[in-house]
């Protein structure tokens, strides 16, 4: 599943290793870094995308939740990774210039040989519950290994076999739109969007937090219109998708409710 957030709404990081971005940023980490400039989603040329993916088995497949959850913590991981947080890292500069030019994550399927063909590729691979997701660094549109590049996109529709549990109190929460339908493919990479946009906006102890607890989260689906439109006015970060794949463009698909980032005035609403 091919995917970005609208570049329109999304600004460039500084290093993590900087000053503090400003919290009333939803779209990016700090009003001083440059923008990324308007394109047109058949403007290809010079893009990098973030590939993901995600282990499905015929037999046991991960739940739908599992595996949006997942990719958004992996994808967290490889930001606080040395290779790519520290400037000196073997990644740092392709992650940079994939964030100035426009976060888009693919995330594609594997099983069994598929999946093992990808363990010697550099990357990140992180297991919780029932998922299993590798994130690889940045390669150009055009560029993809052999291994990655013969993955499937579509047959990510995965299911809950029940209705998840609310989020635990103090938990980081990425909110989906309730009225959007997405493939859970789509689902993953909205889901890996939003917690890194909170992860651009938090400051660095914030940040350090986070990561010294293994970036705890939860994805779950806003409650009712109601919820969804005192989320995406409240002035946490926003997902707007740049309109690839499935829905149209600007659609505001998840919100990032932070604890670090909720403003004072407005606390969670617990339903």
């Amino acid at each position: 599943m091919t995917d970005s957030p609208s570049p329109s709404g999304l600004s460039a990081p500084s290093a993590p290793s900087a000053a503090s971005p400003d919290p009333a940023q939803t779209s990016g980490p700090g009003p001083d870094t440059p923008r990324v400039p308007e394109a047109e989603p058949s403007a290809e040329e010079g893009r990098f995308v973030l590939p993901l993916v995600v282990r499905i088995e015929r037999a046991v497949p991960p739940t739908r939740t599992d595996a949006m959850e997942t990719a958004a913590r992996a994808v967290l991981t490889f930001l606080a990774d040395p290779r790519t947080d520290e400037e000196t890292g073997e990644w740092h500069k392709r992650v940079r210039l994939w964030e100035e030019r426009g976060i888009r994550k693919v995330v594609r399927r594997a099983r069994g040989s598929e999946w093992r063909r990808t363990e010697p590729l550099e990357g990140i691979t992180l297991a919780a519950r029932t998922a299993e997701v590798r994130v690889f660094p940045p390669v150009p549109l055009d560029g993809w290994p052999r291994e990655l590049s013969r993955l499937q996109v579509s047959g990510t529709d995965l299911e809950d076999p029940e209705p998840p549990p609310p989020p635990e109190a103090g938990e980081p929460v990425l909110w989906l739109s309730p009225v959007l339908e997405m493939t859970a493919g789509k689902a993953m990479a909205q889901a890996a969007h939003a917690a890194q946009l909170a992860w651009w906006d938090l400051s660095e102890p914030a940040r350090v937090s986070w990561r010294d607890a293994a970036f705890p989260l939860a994805v779950r689906v806003a409650r009712d219109a109601r919820h969804w439109e005192s989320l995406t006015t409240s002035g946490l970060p926003v997902v707007r998708d740049a309109g690839f794949t499935e829905i149209a463009p600007g659609s505001c698909t998840v919100v990032a409710e932070h604890p670090a980032l909720r403003p004072p005035s407005t606390p969670r609403d617990s339903g």
